[in-house]
This record gives C-alpha cells, structure tokens and sequence, in this order.
C-alpha cells in the first residue's frame, strides 16, 4: 500500500460557514472550505459549542451529541454506512434518521424537524466515516455531510482516526486496525497525518479477518490435493463447519451452502491451529504480525516519530482476540523497528474518537475530554 508522499495537515478537510478557525488553506487534502449560503447557519446551534460526533462503519454507525463541557446528551446506532453500494446520497440519508434519533434521545428536535425553524444542532460535526480511503472521497462525504446542515462546521475523515483517537490521549500517535481489511494511520497535535489509501490488493494490502481467513484456505487447499506442504488447517478449517474434507468446504462456499459472510468464522479457526503449534498456520500469523508492524513503521518515519515515545493503537477485531502468538510477533518485530513505540490494545468505541477529534476542533478544555472519556469508560 502507498502512503502520501507528502503528510497532509489533518485528518479530512473542513468546511464551515465562512471562513474561520477551522480553515486551512495550505492543507495538502481535503475539500477545505464550503461556504454554506443558506440562511440560518451563522446562527448559535441548539447546542452551542457542541459536537455531533459520527462512526460510521460498514457494518454499523454509532452517532453521539456532545456538549461543549463533553456530557453526552444523546445517542443512537443505525446500519452500515455503504456509499459505494448504494451511492452517496442514500448513504447520507440513512445516516440523517441516525442523527435524528440522536437528537430525539438528548430531548431536542432533529433535522428536517419543523420545530427547529433550521438551526443547526451543533457547533461541528466530526465524522468519521468507512469508505472514506481517499481525499476526493473524504471532498464527497463532506460536502453532503455539511449540506444536510447538522452543525455549522464539519469535518469527515476516514474511521481509522476515530479508533487512534480513541485510543491515544491527545492527536498524537499511530494506529493500525486489523479488522475484515487491515489500515494505518497516523496524526500530530499540529494536524499533519499519515495515511495509506487501503484499497485492498491494489494498494498493496495484505492480512485483515478476511484475508488471514482466504490464506488459511489457500494453503489447508493445496495441503489436502498435493500441490502444498501438510497442515492441520485441511482438518481444523472444515471441520468447524462438520464437513469432512477442504473439497467439501470450497464446494459448500462455492454453491452458497456456506454463506460467504460466514468465511470470517474462520479466523478464530486459524488462531486455535497455531495456538496448538501447527508450523504453517504460525507462519500465516508471522507475516499478518510483518505486515501490521511495517504500516506502523512508515507511518511513525513519516510523521518523524520512529525515535520518540510514541503510542501505536491497535484496533479491530483482529487484534481485539488479542491472540498470544499474535501479539508476541508484533511486540518483538514493533521492538526492533521502532524501540520506543508503545503498543496498546484499543477497546474504547470509536464513536469516542470521533467525539475526540471533535472536542479538539472547537478547543475544548481538558475537562471536557475527561469527561467524555469517563461517559465510555
């Protein structure tokens, strides 16, 4: 996978009414400003000083509003949020009903409710959005996230951030998550990122749930016809399913009598067989360990952090199984690549992080933070 070859000043772009605090005009990416025409905007928000934080991912999306001293006034959880299959817009407007019932859980009406004669809820959105892998799709996101008139600034950027904010305490450090896919970032107090595009194959991706999942299958395959070397992965990845042999399985995933969500059963499968020492299936952990190890690396190189203190956040469900032989390859390889790097398991929401980052954008104190962290604690 390729990283900018310049780190960009923050996580997505901003846009607000006017220009303002928020404004960067030597951002490297981003949609920067939009100024907002509408009437209405320059108004105080229902929640002056607020924040409605938003975590979308493909699977769910968690939306909180935040007060300026970091009470948490409402929450709601919705669906995935999925603009590549059902395009930006339907995608956006799924995620309105989530916001609306936000709104209605902190007692306040939601957008589009007439009772809110169109103020804005808050004072920034920061959201933190999945399929936001590139800056022309974080430039999309953004200017339908602000167009919907939820806040009068907005921020979208990748949800990778709001896992390293989560996990990190100030905007400083380093993330990988190792979830279905695998990502890296990382972020400094002075707003300069590091980012991978995490595209898959075709940025140079390798490891995640479901990519441990299909090397586990490629080798327990070629084991039982011949064309491999032998491992306990031919027996132990069929017979979670009760079928008797690898042809059985790639038959039963092949004609959908396995579904193919269910194929990510198959990496806790994959963490057992090494756990009872079968060479092949550590050799698979080995390289997922190279591979979480070398994003965080080049992350912390760019962001000149490779030789200070730094904390690497690991997150997603991969790396949540916290499994020993896992984290033993990552904390040796961490070790020799990057001495004083700190790895740290992250099990606070994301929806936190989004929060975070935008407590951080309207400058508030400490106290706010603490606060907000202690509500997820």
């Amino acid at each position: 996978m390729g990283l900018n070859l310049h780190p960009s000043p923050r996580p997505g772009g901003d846009a607000r009414q006017g220009p303002g605090p928020g404004t960067d005009p030597d951002r490297a990416h981003g949609s920067g400003t939009n100024p907002d025409p509408r009437p209405g905007r320059d108004v105080e928000p229902l929640v002056p000083g607020g924040v409605l934080a938003v975590d979308a991912g493909n699977s769910k999306t968690d939306v909180a509003l935040i007060a300026a001293d970091g009470t948490v006034l409402g929450a709601a959880r919705g669906g995935g949020f999925q603009p590549p299959v059902v395009g930006v817009a339907a995608a956006v407007s799924e995620l309105a009903r989530t916001v609306a019932r936000a709104a209605a859980d902190a007692g306040l009406p939601g957008p589009g409710d007439p009772a809110s004669a169109g103020t804005p809820l808050a004072e920034h959105t920061s959201a933190c959005l999945a399929n936001a892998d590139l800056p022309v799709e974080e430039e999309q996101l953004q200017a339908a996230v602000h167009a919907c008139g939820w806040a009068r600034s907005t921020r979208v950027a990748n949800d990778t951030f709001a896992i390293l904010r989560a996990g990190v305490d100030a905007p400083r450090g380093v993330a990988v998550v190792c979830g279905a896919g695998i990502n890296c970032v990382g972020m400094l107090p002075d707003g300069r990122t590091a980012r991978f595009p995490a595209l898959g194959r075709i940025s140079g991706d390798w490891g995640g749930g479901s990519g441990l999942a299909e090397e586990a299958m490629w080798y327990a395959a070629r084991a039982e016809d011949g064309r491999g070397g032998p491992t306990a992965l031919a027996t132990t990845l069929p017979g979670h399913f009760g079928l008797p042999s690898m042809y059985a399985l790639i038959e039963a995933l092949h004609l959908g009598a396995i579904p193919a969500h269910r194929r990510h059963e198959l990496t806790p499968v994959l963490f057992a067989t090494s756990d009872a020492g079968d060479p092949l299936a550590r050799s698979i952990l080995d390289r997922q360990a190279e591979e979480i190890v070398v994003l965080a690396a080049v992350a912390l190189d760019r962001l000149d952090l490779l030789d200070q203190e730094t904390d690497v956040v690991l997150g997603g469900g991969v790396m949540a199984a916290r499994n020993p032989y896992l984290m033993d390859r990552i904390a040796e390889r961490l070790t020799a690549r990057a001495p004083k790097a700190r790895p740290r398991v992250v099990t606070a929401p994301p929806v936190l992080g989004a929060a975070l980052l935008g407590l951080d954008h309207t400058g508030a104190p400490a106290a706010a933070q603490e606060r907000l962290r202690a509500h997820y604690a």
